[in-house]
């Protein structure tokens, strides 16, 4: 008996969860298809791609968690699945999009992208469960892929990249790859947990959340992506600012301080 409920536990522990990794492989197929249609010349269907993977991408992790079926396979998995539909994928679709023209300049920006997504998702990997979850420490490959991606779609909306703009693009390309292996702290939004309850303001907001999007998706996705990416430095600049006010009031406050005990003290009666 003891034999049989050993092998059945080995059985178990050589098994892997399904639902979750059906997301992430359709995050994965996602990937492969935009790099497809980066092939293709199909710009704006490969953009689209990778914005579904993110979408599954997002998924998988909370249906995990939802269901008590987060495993070290699916976290690797995860990982891998990510380097190809946020790392690859993205910075082929660049090169043939926008960075071409610039020869080895643009390939060697789209090769610096891959790089530093691929070590964005290691630091990450060494680095869970020991740094805060509210906050992401330098910026999500997702997110980056994502920016890209929005930023395709919004150039087709004004009818194709703007003359004198490609340099533009490289240096963003540049930029993303920086804040991937910075260590800027960006908002997760692991703790925005739907299903407890929520002031009815928080419902709203998110209802004309979608009306916006719904409306010009195109344009307002590049705006939202923007917004996020933009995010990090900004607060970064804020909390520094703070930093300094309060080190300046310590240091006024001190110096009166000093003053004070130095000022002659009037005699006693």
């Amino acid at each position: 008996m003891r034999k049989k409920s050993r092998s059945v536990k080995r059985r178990e522990r050589r098994g892997i969860y399904i639902l979750p990794n059906l997301f992430t492989s359709a995050s994965l197929f996602g990937g492969f298809y935009a790099i497809i249609a980066t092939i293709q010349g199909r710009y704006e269907a490969a953009a689209i791609a990778v914005i579904i993977s993110a979408v599954f991408d997002g998924l998988d992790g909370r249906i995990a968690r939802y269901t008590r079926t987060t495993s070290q396979f699916g976290s690797e998995y995860d990982s891998l699945a990510d380097l190809v539909a946020f790392g690859l994928a993205p910075a082929i679709l660049a090169f043939r999009w926008a960075l071409e023209p610039f020869g080895r300049l643009g390939w060697f920006a789209a090769f610096v992208y891959v790089i530093c997504g691929a070590l964005r998702l290691a630091r990450f990997n060494v680095q869970k469960g020991t740094v805060d979850p509210e906050h992401f420490r330098g910026l999500p490959i997702p997110a980056a892929a994502c920016m890209i991606a929005s930023l395709v779609l919004f150039t087709g909306v004004l009818g194709g990249i703007p003359q004198k703009s490609g340099m533009a693009i490289l240096i963003m390309i540049y930029v993303l790859s920086f804040f991937m292996v910075s260590t800027i702290r960006f908002s997760s939004f692991k703790k925005l947990d739907i299903g407890n309850r929520k002031p009815f303001h928080v419902l709203v907001t998110v209802i004309l959340i979608f009306i916006v999007i719904a409306y010009k998706p195109k344009i307002m996705l590049f705006f939202i992506m923007l917004f996020y990416i933009l995010s990090g430095p900004l607060t970064l600049l804020y909390r520094l600012q703070g930093r300094r006010s309060h080190a300046k009031k310590d240091k006024a406050s001190a110096e009166v301080t000093i003053k004070e005990e130095k000022e002659p003290q009037p005699p006693a009666d």
